[in-house]
């Protein structure tokens, strides 16, 4: 028995990602579309492997039948995949829970943590078995990030240090970046809340591994490429519950250089993790003081058609993967939306708490 979806979104990131994983699901069965415009819906219909079984939703131009309302009133889709703009998202994910359909939506959870916390309390709030509501992080998927969180429970030892450095550069022609409400944001940090939340998640995946997480922090940003308003860069300071301290790095306006790293360092190890390579470096356990090295290789995968997986799985078995509960993604949240506040107030020290 298939579990009927809709998909709500119609760019890039729902047409590449999210509609083959949908498609790759087998306990999954695309019913419909929904896109705020009739061309970028149909064209998302049109994408998918059996275009004429895929009912077609959208707001403009107005017709009967065929608006968001309409598609969730669907006896037919049990749950709906929601891959809109950031300020749209919660709006529509509390219309879909409303309705009684089961919610995958992005991350970032909400623009705001303020915003998070409100939609999340009332989600919370809701009795009688509410529809499963889950936000996709597909960093906490990468098979990469998983052995490398496994690679620093089987090192072990106390964390020590922790470094998180991405540098990369978004250009004008970056099919991600190049929409509208990107180009333009109304929301907080731009492109760094809407990119930057990977990199918190894979950061807080490891920490935790090694039983940690970032309680306080402070740091400066930047615009560095004039186009990434309102800011693109943050430097950071961040310390850990039991007071290791580390450092974050997220940029996506440096021309000359690009990598993304994220290392734990413990009283017996190292482990460095690259989406696709995790290095180790480890003593031996037999006293004399030497080191083994380890180096492994994975093919790139954005880990969204197992996220996605996840999701149907979680359908059927009544309950969600906990890495893709709300509060996990609120979480991602409140650091990334730290790093912006320190940065704009000059490296004023933010706790984080929840």
């Amino acid at each position: 028995m298939t579990t009927g979806i809709a998909l709500l979104g119609a760019g890039i990131f729902a047409r590449e990602e999210h509609l083959p994983a949908i498609e790759a699901a087998p306990s999954l069965t695309l019913k419909a579309v929904y896109s705020r415009s009739q061309k970028s819906a149909e064209a998302l219909a049109a994408a998918s492997r059996d275009p004429s079984s895929v009912a077609v939703y959208f707001d403009s131009p107005a017709v009967e039948g065929r608006s968001l309302d309409d598609l969730l009133r669907r006896d037919d889709v049990a749950a709906v995949s929601v891959v809109l703009p950031i300020l749209q998202q919660p709006a529509v994910v509390e219309k879909a829970i409303r309705a009684g359909k089961h919610v995958l939506s992005e991350k970032p959870v909400a623009s705001t943590v303020a915003d998070a916390v409100r939609l999340i309390g009332w989600y919370e709030s809701l009795a009688d078995r509410p529809p499963l509501w889950g936000v996709a992080e597909n960093w906490r998927y990468l098979e990469s990030l998983r052995y490398a969180a496994q690679r620093v429970r089987e090192i072990g030892g106390e964390l020590v240090a922790f470094r998180l450095q991405m540098y990369g550069s978004i250009k004008p022609d970056n099919k991600y970046f190049n929409t509208e409400w990107r180009k333009v944001p109304q929301h907080q940090g731009g492109f760094l809340l809407d990119g930057g939340v990977h990199f918190v998640a894979g950061l807080r995946f490891l920490l935790a591994a090694a039983g940690q997480e970032v309680k306080k922090l402070a740091g400066f940003s930047a615009l560095l490429n004039k186009a990434l308003i309102p800011v693109d860069t943050v430097h950071a300071a961040a310390v850990t519950g039991g007071g290791q301290s580390g450092t974050i790095v997220i940029s996506f306006g440096m021309q000359f250089k690009s990598g993304t790293e994220v290392e734990i360092v413990t009283t017996k190890g190292v482990v460095s993790w690259s989406p696709t390579e995790v290095r180790t470096v480890a003593g031996k356990g037999d006293g004399s003081g030497d080191k083994v090295e380890e180096r492994k290789e994975f093919p790139y995968s954005s880990g969204v058609t197992k996220e996605v997986a996840a999701f149907a799985d979680g359908l059927a078995a009544g309950k969600l993967d906990a890495f893709q509960s709300p509060r996990e993604a609120l979480k991602d949240l409140e650091i990334l939306q730290a790093l912006l506040e320190s940065g704009d107030g000059g490296a004023i020290v933010k706790d984080i708490s929840l």
